[in-house]
């Protein structure tokens, strides 16, 4: 069924803002088929307040390894964010009355988000320094809030992680060494269980709000969210993929793994490893290979057309060249 998201906006305004309460603005800002990211703005006497509506637009796919609801979504970010975490404030969730389907409301959080403007942008040479400290010490935060209860989320480790991703990658019949040498390498060296935590899932420089004063104040894009080892959201963050050029910085592209683990220390998070981390970096890059062939797969076969998906695809090779560097090196 199509939904009219700016009419339905225009009611939810006056069940937010009350009597008198406006629809003064509305636009969507981003997102694919299945999930849409909406600013809008409620106009009332005392003011105005700027929102952002998070909607799914396909139906929920229970069947996703991954997959979240929205609702879900929303418990966690009041969760973590209760324990300290810096995430938006969620202002609503929506039910049937909304007319929007599954989706909820949080407040606008000014600041940057695209990845390269972080890691080269000289508004931010004064904070860049101290962002991998600020991502250690969220991190702790996030692992040590206890997920509310009943809320269904996956457990995930690191061998379930590479039967589930080489399951993927022999489905698309490709034939890639490095790959292959990838898998080979990690199985060999899949780190001992530790008790699980909460995990943001997709905690890496491009989902992180950070402010040219303040520095990181916004954990954004919690759909992957799971519960696992604390290394891996440490380990997606340091994936080369996500450092936007700067492969000399480890951490997001702009910090070192020590200041990553002394944030998250000094934060009261328990010890971990680099070689762990390590290990759950290179397991990134190897996931995000296969899921830019993937990608690439689905356009050479016809079954998605978007020219995203043959972009996007390109980067496998970049994460066949990071795989070499990491096997050389080792954990």
């Amino acid at each position: 069924m199509t939904v009219d998201v700016a009419d339905a906006l225009a009611r939810l305004a006056l069940r937010l803002g009350g009597e008198g309460a406006r629809l003064a603005d509305a636009g969507r800002l981003s997102g694919g088929a299945s999930m849409e990211t909406w600013g809008f703005v409620i106009e009332v006497a005392g003011g105005r307040e700027e929102l952002i509506l998070r909607r799914r637009g396909a139906p929920f796919d229970p069947d996703n390894a991954r997959s979240i609801r929205l609702a879900t979504e929303a418990a966690l970010i009041r969760a973590t964010g209760a324990r300290g975490a810096p995430v938006p404030p969620v202002r609503h969730i929506c039910d049937e009355t909304d007319g929007l389907g599954e989706a909820y409301v949080m407040g606008r959080v000014g600041g940057e988000t695209l990845g390269k403007r972080i890691v080269s942008d000289p508004r931010f040479d004064a904070v860049r320094g101290g962002l991998a400290r600020q991502c250690g010490q969220v991190l702790a935060q996030i692992h040590a809030t206890p997920p509310p209860p009943d809320l269904g989320l996956k457990t995930v480790d690191g061998l379930g992680e590479l039967d589930r991703y080489e399951e993927v990658y022999r489905a698309t019949g490709a034939a890639r060494p490095i790959l292959e040498l990838a898998f080979q390498y990690l199985r060999g060296h899949v780190p001992d269980p530790v008790a699980p935590t909460l995990l943001h899932g997709d905690f890496r420089n491009g989902n992180l709000m950070f402010d040219p004063d303040k520095g990181l104040v916004a954990v954004l894009d919690w759909e992957l969210s799971h519960i696992g080892d604390p290394a891996e959201d440490m380990g997606w963050i340091c994936t080369n993929s996500w450092r936007f050029g700067r492969p000399d910085r480890p951490v997001g592209g702009f910090g070192d793994y020590a200041d990553l683990l002394a944030g998250y220390a000094a934060a009261g998070g328990r010890a971990v490893e680099l070689s762990r981390v390590r290990f759950w970096q290179m397991l990134g890059s190897l996931r995000w290979g296969i899921m830019c062939l993937t990608m690439y797969m689905s356009w050479a076969n016809g079954t998605e057309r978007s020219v995203e998906r043959p972009m996007i695809g390109r980067r496998v090779s970049e994460t066949e060249a990071d795989l070499v560097v990491l096997l050389e090196q080792g954990l």
